[in-house]
Formats: structure tokens, C-alpha cells, sequence
């Protein structure tokens, strides 16, 4: 019997379907749990295992709740912000967890990052500026599952390590541009080719638990050091001379 209360104009199956691309978002949380759980033991490759299919999760709602209009159905329910919450779990919280037990960064400064990362990752979802009109992301986009990621790929040394991603959380509240590799119009389906390039050398990388040749690390790297610098080259290239 139908619920008299119920005002909705859809039908009951169409708003089950629409719920069902919540709980597929909602299940990036869970593999954040498996991917703490891997953590706690070390078991990076593992972790990093998870966290990779929570982030294709999270690169597949979004486009299937537009198709079907999971806002308009199910009005009482925001997809926005369940994204986010599952966002921070798997983009920062796990990832800082990850950082800060490495045993990668310089002892006394351990601490200091892990909260610094948590603490930016926080406010940065919080900014209704994170992204742009054309689909760029403002400052640092909180992507420490990637900063995690190159940090056991790479290795450098601790002074190094912490340098950097204490840079990276400066650059979370520095204005410049970073592209959104499948929503940025500009070579939209270039940059879709790089990040299945990616996904696959990262496949490569996590099941050989980061041994791997030097030519996929340094395609790794390329590809990293172009989403996060071609906006900036794209518009120094394009500035008229004074």
C-alpha cells in the first residue's frame, strides 16, 4: 500500500534506483574501513588497493547520479554532501593515517603534518570556492591518497618528504588552478586518456607493492606533475605581454 504521506511524484522503483547511487557513494566509506583496517597493519599495497576502488566509486556516482537525476527524485537526500563525507575519509583521513605511520617523515614533524593534513583537508571541503566555473579545482585539491600514494612510490628522504607535503598543505589555501582530469573541458578526452594511463601503471604499481621499473615511475610522476601544473602553464602561455 502506498505511503499516504508520500508527496513525491516518482514512482517507488525509481527512487530505489536513485537511492542505490547513494549507497554506491556511501560504499567508498566502507572500503576506507578496509582500507584503515589494511593500514593499522602495514599492509600498504593492500591499503592502497582500497582506496583505488573507492575512488573509481567516486569517479562513477557523480555521472550516473546526473544521468538519473538522483537530486531531483530524491530531494530530502543530498548527494553533495554524503560525497564529501566519504571524500574525507578516503582522500584524507586514511591517507594521513597512512603518512604519518609510514615512518617516511622526520620523527618530531610526523605528528605536526598528519594533523596539518587533516586539519586542511577539513577546512578545504568545507570552501564553497574548491572549485571553479570551469571545472578546476582552487588550490591544492586534499588528494593525500595521491600524495600518500607517490610518498611509498618514491621514497625520498624524510627531510625531503616533510618539506613537501608541508608545501602541499601551504598550496591547499593558495588560489591557483588544478584540473578535474574528467570534468575540465580543455583536452577533455586527453586528459581521460592520461588518467587511464595512470590507473593502469598504479594497478601495476600496487600489485608489484611498488616495485616497479623506472619507466613506470617516471610515467607516474609526468602525469601527476600535469594535472597539478597545466592550468599554470596554459595561462602564463596565454598572458599578453604588458
Amino acid at each position: 500500500m502506498a505511503d499516504p504521506t508520500d508527496k513525491s511524484p516518482f514512482s517507488r522503483q525509481v527512487r530505489c534506483r536513485a537511492f542505490s547511487v547513494h549507497i554506491l557513494t556511501a560504499l567508498g566509506g566502507g572500503l576506507a574501513l578496509l582500507a584503515l583496517l589494511a593500514a593499522v597493519r602495514e599492509h600498504w599495497a593492500v591499503m592502497f588497493g582500497w582506496l583505488g576502488l573507492a575512488l573509481i566509486i567516486d569517479g562513477l556516482d557523480g555521472p550516473i547520479a546526473r544521468r538519473m537525476e538522483v537530486d531531483r527524485v530524491l530531494p530530502n537526500w543530498s548527494g553533495d554532501t554524503l560525497d564529501l563525507v566519504v571524500d574525507f575519509v578516503t582522500y584524507v583521513f586514511v591517507p594521513a593515517y597512512a603518512i604519518t605511520a609510514s615512518g617516511l617523515l622526520i620523527p618530531l614533524a610526523t605528528p605536526i603534518i598528519g594533523i596539518a593534513i587533516v586539519v586542511s583537508g577539513a577546512l578545504y571541503f568545507a570552501d564553497l570556492r574548491m572549485k571553479t566555473d570551469d571545472n578546476h579545482f582552487r588550490g591544492f585539491p586534499a588528494l593525500w591518497n595521491g600524495a600518500a600514494f607517490y610518498l611509498f612510490l618514491l621514497k625520498p628522504p624524510p627531510a625531503l618528504s616533510s618539506i613537501v607535503l608541508a608545501l602541499l598543505v601551504v598550496l591547499t589555501f593558495v588560489p591557483f588552478h588544478v584540473l578535474h582530469p574528467m570534468r575540465t573541458r580543455r583536452f577533455r578526452k586527453f586528459n581521460i586518456a592520461l588518467v587511464t594511463a595512470w590507473g593502469v601503471m598504479s594497478i601495476i604499481t600496487i600489485a608489484a607493492n611498488f616495485d616497479v621499473p623506472l619507466s613506470i615511475t617516471l610515467g607516474l610522476c609526468a602525469i601527476a606533475l600535469y594535472i597539478l601544473l597545466a592550468d599554470a602553464v596554459v595561462r602564463a602561455l596565454n598572458r599578453k605581454p604588458t
